[in-house]
């Protein structure tokens, strides 16, 4: 799985998405509003963990995340 975080502009806010390995969009949700997204996509025993990961990336560089 791989993570992406998207930099907002002015009107739209900044945004993670979580892809497969073949890049399917798994999940698409605000980084100020990770905790329902993350239950939802199955990851919600992670939650901690990924918003911790979500803080300190960089903005428009995709990270593998262990399965």
């Amino acid at each position: 799985m791989y993570i992406l975080k998207v930099k907002g502009t002015a009107k739209i806010p900044d945004y993670v998405q979580l892809r497969d390995e073949n890049f399917t969009l798994l999940a698409y949700f605000r980084v100020d509003r990770p905790e329902k997204a993350l239950s939802k996509a199955g990851l919600g025993n992670r939650e901690a963990e990924l918003i911790e990961l979500i803080r300190n990336m960089p903005y428009g560089k995709i990270q593998k995340l262990d399965d």
